[in-house]
């Protein structure tokens, strides 16, 4: 009787190791980049802050917006800079996608260096799987190639779909992502 309680333990053990190496192994977390949709320059009286979006952002970001609720891409997290067109975008996008998700505003994703947007990804909380962060460029196409290691152009309103080989957030490092696709406005009409 008491070997068979040992073996019975042991298989606990063993079961519980299992689960844990499993769930590391198959450890995955999705990062959306959004660069904000096409902005005017219309009011040289503007800071480049406040700019708005034009009438192609206008169009553009409701479409990426309905590729994503054709697509089922739910993300718990927005995550935005708050500049104007960049909060024109998210608000456009999270519409058009269905997204009951509230987006935060974070001043340092605005004119933010792809390493700066790393820091913001890695405190994202554990809990979510999906976040999509929404910005400007030099700072996502950096950060595109710095994670996948694959440089690629991100024109206004692209969407990257980026899956990190990771279990916590806190562990986003150069190289961990692996690019699924990125969708540009042109390809959409």
């Amino acid at each position: 009787m008491k070997s068979s309680d040992s073996a019975s333990r042991a298989s606990v053990l063993f079961l519980s190791q299992l689960n844990r190496s499993v769930k590391v192994a198959n450890a995955v977390k999705t990062l959306l980049l959004l660069r904000h949709a096409k902005s005017s320059w219309d009011d040289n009286t503007l800071r480049d802050f406040d700019r708005p979006l034009n009438k192609r952002g206008l169009k553009a970001a409701p479409m990426v917006g309905g590729m994503m609720r054709k697509r089922k891409l739910r993300p718990e997290l927005v995550l935005s800079s708050p500049a104007e067109r960049a909060k024109e975008t998210t608000r456009l996008v999270c519409e058009a996608a269905g997204l009951i998700a509230v987006a935060r505003y974070d001043d340092g994703i605005y004119e933010a260096s792809a390493r700066r947007l790393l820091e913001i990804v890695s405190r994202i909380e554990d809990a979510v799987n999906t976040a999509m962060l929404v910005g400007h460029n030099p700072g996502l196409e950096e950060s595109l190639g710095v994670l996948t290691g694959e440089p690629h152009r991100m024109t206004t309103a692209s969407l990257a779909c980026i899956e990190l080989s990771i279990e916590r957030w806190s562990e986003v490092t150069s190289g961990t992502g692996k690019l699924q696709w990125i969708l540009k406005p042109k390809e959409l009409g």
